[in-house]
């Protein structure tokens, strides 16, 4: 294993454990607990500008940690739900396999996409219960014309 492979690993268990910890009743209790302490402070320090100072600084590394934590905590949550959507897709017979690596087009082609299955759900609210339609029953003039 690469040393970058090393990192990004251990990153990555860091994040795990950190957005999970984060987001526990006991994390909150803490944070609450400590507004609580520091406004009680207040009076003693005279309600200074360090006494300010103190929360500010604080909540905003606290923030900023945070959003990467979070961000690569989402990222790999939305990687792993992408691949169990795939392997959904590509194991149902009939699906479009087309839609495996969707989340790498373009805006334009999933927004063509996104308007093609609405076209779909239009066409299969005409139909009786029961009938069999596809993504490619629903292709309109425009996209014929590609």
């Amino acid at each position: 294993m690469s040393v970058m492979e090393t990192i990004q690993n251990g990153f990555a268990s860091l994040a795990a454990k950190t957005s999970a910890a984060a987001g526990s009743v006991w994390a909150f209790t803490v944070a609450v607990l400590t507004i609580v302490v520091w406004a009680m402070m207040g009076p003693v320090f005279g309600f200074s500008e360090n006494w300010q100072l103190l929360i500010n600084t604080g909540t905003t590394i606290v923030t900023f940690l945070m959003v990467f934590i979070i961000q690569q905590a989402q990222n790999r949550e939305m990687r792993a739900v992408q691949v169990k959507l795939s392997e959904l897709i590509a194991a149902h017979v009939g699906a479009s396999n087309r839609l495996i690596d969707v989340e790498g087009l373009s805006d334009t082609e999933l927004e063509l996409l996104y308007k093609r299955y609405q076209r779909l759900a239009e066409t299969a609210g005409r139909l009786t219960a029961g009938a069999k339609t596809s993504v490619d029953d629903a292709v309109g003039e425009e996209d014929r014309s590609r």
